[in-house]
């Protein structure tokens, strides 16, 4: 189980204790944008999914608000989702980044996402003050690649499923265990997929005029054999 502490924007703390980690995939709105997705993976060897949205299961160990993560080789890359993590407060907004080794993603999209740490930034909504204007929410990532720091994925969260309609899809409840967190999907990448030093990701809201933010750099480890 993964503890971790979350500042909640004008509540305070909350502890979470988190036992399970789900990355919904393929969880896009708009059927072309998921196609589209789906097709800058095939472009790397990725199977098709077999169900939209699927529910990976991941090690909740992977969830850190770490400012630097390892992995192995220059493979990876940053994706920057909306979180959900359930409280006593209610349900919390957080901000994360599904990064995954692209070159194990194209013969087991579940064990790439088993291979790298999933930061976590460690401010949080609560999802009832966004619930009325969600839709204005933006999802932005930058990547720096070289030393250039560029944009690299930037959407509105219509691109997604709103939280009710993909929580109804996970179960039958439309529930999220108390013990569990769920990344949410993800935005179109703005010019080439891959790695880089570092990413920086945000989630602006325009209504209240503020953001969640979160940047980690990558260290890549040396891959020997």
């Amino acid at each position: 189980m993964t503890q971790l502490t979350f500042q909640v924007v004008g509540q305070g703390e909350h502890r979470a204790s988190i036992k399970h980690l789900i990355i919904a995939g393929w969880a896009g709105r708009n059927s072309d944008a998921v196609e589209h997705h789906i097709a800058e993976l095939e472009a790397l060897g990725v199977r098709r999914p077999t169900q939209i949205p699927c529910f990976y299961r991941v090690s909740a160990s992977l969830l850190n608000n770490a400012e630097s993560i390892q992995v192995p080789g220059k493979d990876s890359s940053g994706e920057t989702e909306f979180v959900l993590i359930p409280s006593e407060q209610g349900l919390l907004i957080g901000l994360g980044s599904d990064h995954t080794d692209r070159k194990v993603e194209s013969y087991d999209v579940t064990v790439s996402k088993q291979m790298c740490d999933k930061p976590i930034a460690q401010q949080v909504w609560r999802y009832t003050e966004v619930q009325e204007h969600w839709d204005q929410l933006v999802m932005r990532t930058w990547r720096v690649r070289d030393g250039v720091r560029a944009l690299y994925q930037q959407g509105p969260v219509t691109n997604l499923l709103a939280p009710e309609t993909l929580l109804a899809k996970l179960n039958s409840e439309a529930l999220l265990p108390a013990d569990t967190a769920m990344f949410c999907g993800t935005q179109s990448v703005i010019g080439e997929l891959g790695y880089g030093e570092a990413f920086e990701m945000e989630l602006f809201d325009p209504v209240l005029n503020r953001s969640l933010r979160h940047r980690y750099g990558v260290e890549p480890l040396p891959v020997a054999g």
